[in-house]
This record gives structure tokens, C-alpha cells and sequence, in this order.
């Protein structure tokens, strides 16, 4: 069976901003702290967290909507590739983003709490500078 976790948060940049953070491997590693590569266009490929995530863009629509296969290496090799779409709206205080995680396998550990303290506290402190 599989999961989904859905999650928002707001940040004080422009969706635009945001967009370019996630998909730029540069940025991605100083928003997160660690080691990240990644691409721009629909079919590049990333890693992040170390090389613990990779995947695939699937669907991209600049400043508005990523749509990534994400796996971690803790997935077993049978685990299909989880779903992962960023959703980005802007608000008066900057941005407005919706984690959308599904088709995460049931023999995972919940990544709920990882987006929120992996992503979403240090997504928030880089975009306040």
C-alpha cells in the first residue's frame, strides 16, 4: 500500500524564487545545508540530502509547479519511485508552498516530520535573509 503526505508552509520569497532554489543544485545545498545537484528542465535529474534522495522532473512550470519522481535509498529495489509536487502561490507575504509526497511505500519511514525539520525550517531561515 502507499502514503500520501501533504504539507504547507509560507516563505518570506517570491514563488519564483523558490522555484529556482528547488531545481538549482547550488542553491538547493546552501536552502538545505547539504549536498545537492539538480536541473531545470523537464527530464533532469537531482539528488540531494548527500545523494539519500534522487530522482527525475517530470513536470515543471516555472515559479509555479515541480513535479519530481523522488526514491531515497532507503526504498527497497522492488519500491516503485514516490511521487513529489511543489506547488507554489504567491500571498502578501511571499509564497505559499504545498508539499504533495505520494505513493510513498508503506515500509517507510513517515517523512512527515522530515519535510517539516529537513526542509521547511531551513527553507525558512534561507529565505529570510
Amino acid at each position: 500500500m502507499l502514503r500520501k503526505i501533504e504539507l504547507k508552509t509560507r516563505l518570506n520569497a517570491t514563488p519564483g524564487k523558490v522555484y529556482d532554489a528547488w531545481l538549482d543544485g547550488k542553491k538547493h545545498s546552501k536552502m538545505t545545508g547539504t549536498v545537492a545537484t539538480g536541473s531545470a528542465r523537464k527530464g533532469g535529474t537531482y539528488t540531494a540530502w548527500d545523494g539519500y534522495i534522487t530522482g527525475k522532473n517530470l513536470e515543471l512550470v516555472p515559479g509555479e509547479k515541480i513535479v519530481q519522481s523522488w526514491r531515497s535509498t532507503d526504498f527497497k529495489k522492488s519500491d516503485p519511485d514516490s511521487l513529489l509536487e511543489i506547488r507554489l502561490k504567491a500571498i502578501k507575504t511571499g509564497c505559499e508552498l504545498t508539499l504533495i509526497h505520494s505513493k510513498v511505500p508503506d515500509n517507510q519511514e513517515d517523512y512527515e516530520t522530515g519535510w517539516k525539520d529537513y526542509y521547511f525550517k531551513p527553507m525558512k531561515k534561507y529565505f529570510s535573509k
